[in-house]
């Protein structure tokens, strides 16, 4: 690893220890585009955490609306590791000063009972190495200023991942269209944000196949056990202090994430 990607991972690293975010990396210490150097940065930080004595326990996929990827001027998704350090039990309260930005969006989680090594991976692959799916509400934070993230930035920061809450009953794919699963996250009991399945690549099957192939190739692949945050369904929103949001997808149930008034960074 270069001098310039440990000093990117010492950014981040000390945007997490004092909760004041960094500036964009792309172009200042990663060049911009170069999505391989921002994953040996990404490697860096997750390998610490590991070696700190914390367990990897799945992985969360980014990036899988169009608009998003239109936005950031990229065609794929992209991925970060989950530890057991970001889990949050379904409505127990969020302490606000272990996040910076932080922002709610709910998605579908699939819990793997199979591992996916073939980096050719069919449909049915992918249904029988489901053991059960979940409703899920992932924290998303990003430890650079103002959000101003581009697929470098967000990739080296861990795909901007914060914490995740899962619901606590589970569901069989028997019988679910998870493209047709309807969603709504609401605050106070109104509306924040709405969407579908569909709005994950389509359906999140299909998400969790990208995110299989990736993985088997690059030697690392999912194993039975695996929590997989498969993508947003609706719009991110910001989390207001003190505030609890419940998200609701149909044929899953719902999950809830709950936050302390402090403040944030």
């Amino acid at each position: 690893m270069s001098d310039a990607h440990r000093a990117a991972a010492q950014d981040l690293t000390e945007a997490r220890r004092t909760g004041r975010p960094c500036p964009p990396l792309r172009g200042r210490l990663l060049p911009e585009g170069d999505v391989d150097a921002a994953y040996a940065v990404q490697r860096e930080q997750v390998d610490a955490w590991l070696a700190a004595g914390q367990r990897r326990v799945g992985v969360k996929i980014g990036l899988t609306s169009p608009a998003v990827q239109d936005a950031l001027g990229v065609h794929q998704p992209d991925f970060g590791l989950l530890t057991d350090a970001m889990a949050v039990p379904d409505g127990a309260e969020i302490p606000l000063d272990g996040l910076l930005q932080p922002r709610v969006e709910a998605e579908v989680a699939f819990v793997l009972a199979d591992d996916l090594v073939d980096e050719r991976v069919t449909t049915v692959d992918l249904i029988r190495a489901v053991d059960h799916v979940l409703p899920a509400i992932e924290v998303v934070d990003s430890r650079i200023a103002g959000w101003d993230i581009s697929i470098v930035d967000t990739v080296a920061d861990n795909a901007s991942s914060g914490l995740f809450v899962l619901g606590t009953v589970p569901r069989r794919l028997d019988g679910l269209d998870l493209r047709l699963c309807g969603m709504v996250l609401e605050h106070a009991g109104e509306p924040v944000s709405v969407g579908a399945g569909a709005a994950c690549l389509g359906n999140p099957l299909h998400a969790l196949g990208w995110l299989a192939a990736t993985m088997a190739r690059a030697g690392d692949p999912l194993r039975a056990g695996d929590v997989v945050l498969s993508g947003a369904l609706g719009p991110m929103v910001p989390v207001t202090p003190g505030a609890g949001y419940e998200a609701r997808i149909s044929g899953l149930g719902s999950v809830r994430a709950c936050f302390t008034k402090g403040d944030t960074a």
